[in-house]
């Protein structure tokens, strides 16, 4: 698909994250401090929950937009969902009318204050990138056993905590837990001293399921808004020791952090791809009606404290040996209802090569292998004021459809966790 091109400055760029191709869902403060529901454009945001007070844009339902989340249109299905995108194109595209009055509501997008795009209702995280399963594996177990049984025939998740989805820019502390070292005898209470990011892309479910009911992977599809940037912060040395034999617990519960764009389904196809191919055949109820994946490009990059940014790593979300609507039907299966503003992380997208690894804890394979910055430090694990940042974008010609930054600072430790003071 071309660029649509746009009158407003900067979204015909071919560097531009937000052409009109893309338009992805988020949440800006206004002058007055109010939260409105908003687009990416350029370098813009345009205030959607004003045309649609205005009476610039109208959908069914309606007003849907003047709620500070996403959640009410992501409810209304996908005939909302596309009667808004073309609205909004027609507003936007090259040589159209009313350019005025819809220049009234943008905004630019440098310094906007944004806040997390939806009202998260359950997350769950995932573990279905087949190379970061394996390396995971052959570190822990070798690697004639690296995978677990199941794992090739279904896709392995956790329900994680709602509450501790943060959006973009907001710092992450250091967390406290249950530490038990190889020497040890038994646990300390204490920081947790490798503490880990995950490279991963969290899909939106907008449409609900019905309880006792599953859902096919072509209907799981179909019941995805869109895509956010996430980043699932796990503490290694909790984790090694808490996970037997239930799985991560607060290992993973410090925070998730998302970006603050959803970028919506509908700009991503064009860029769907097939998932790889198998090396046994999925059960029928999980087996692809057809391209379920898209060509996403993603990187990490790392930022000391008062130092230059190192890119750690660079892969891409085709790498997924199982979808987000595979993991959304999966999740159904046993009669489990899904939730109109659910959010499922992909889990962490690894590459073949060591410069695709989607963690620190590949990246520096378990701490053994240090990881040299571009100011000469080193790394196994985060240190602390650490700025972690994720981006991703699909390539199209002479546009990209991206998602914004989605960034994280780590803050030291607290001194005494249980301190009330202050």
């Amino acid at each position: 698909m071309p660029l649509k091109r746009s009158w407003v400055e900067g979204a015909n760029d071919a560097g531009c994250p937000f052409p009109l191709n893309n338009l992805p869902c988020g949440v800006f403060s206004t002058a007055d401090g109010a939260r409105h529901c908003g687009v990416a454009i350029g370098n813009r945001i345009l205030d959607v929950t004003a045309l649609e007070k205005t009476g610039l844009i109208s959908l069914d339902g309606g007003p849907i937009l003047d709620q500070p989340r996403w959640n009410s249109v992501m409810a209304a299905g996908p005939a909302v969902w596309d009667a808004l995108r073309l609205q909004l194109t027609e507003l936007l595209q090259e040589g159209a009318a009313r350019q005025g009055a819809v220049a009234a509501h943008l905004a630019p997008l440098a310094g906007a204050k944004l806040h997390l795009p939806f009202q998260v209702v359950e997350y769950t995280d995932f573990y279905a990138g087949r190379h970061h399963a394996f390396n995971v594996g052959t570190m822990f177990r070798g690697a004639e056993n690296a995978l677990p049984p199941n794992w090739l025939h279904i896709p392995i998740g956790y329900n994680g905590r709602a509450s501790s989805v943060v959006v973009s820019g907001t710092d992450v502390r250091r967390p406290w837990g249950q530490l038990k070292g190889p020497d040890d005898v038994v646990p300390r209470f204490a920081p947790s001293q490798r503490f880990d990011i995950e490279l991963e892309i969290g899909a939106v479910v907008g449409l609900p399921s019905k309880s006792g009911q599953p859902v096919t992977v072509a209907e799981a599809d179909a019941m995805i808004f869109g895509y956010v940037l996430l980043n699932d912060w796990s503490a290694r040395d909790i984790q090694a020791w808490e996970y037997q034999p239930l799985g991560p617990f607060q290992s993973k519960a410090t925070a998730t952090t998302i970006s603050p764009w959803i970028v919506m389904k509908s700009a991503l196809e064009p860029f769907r791809i097939s998932t790889p191919v198998r090396e046994v055949p999925l059960l029928p109820h999980l087996a692809e009606p057809g391209p379920l994946l898209y060509d996403i490009d993603l990187e990490v990059g790392l930022t000391p404290e008062d130092a230059a940014e190192t890119i750690l790593s660079r892969t891409s979300y085709r790498e997924m040996y199982y979808s987000a609507a595979q993991q959304l039907a999966h999740h159904t299966t046993a009669g489990c209802p899904m939730n109109t503003g659910d959010l499922l992380g992909s889990g962490t997208i690894s590459g073949p090569l060591k410069e695709n690894r989607g963690s620190l804890l590949e990246l520096s394979w378990g701490g053994k292998e240090p990881l040299t910055l571009e100011n000469g430090e080193t790394r196994t694990f985060l240190q602390d004021n650490d700025i972690i940042t994720l981006r991703g974008g699909a390539k199209g010609n002479g546009y990209i459809i991206g998602f914004g930054e989605c960034t994280g600072r780590i803050l030291p430790a607290l001194a005494d966790p249980y301190s009330r003071q202050g």
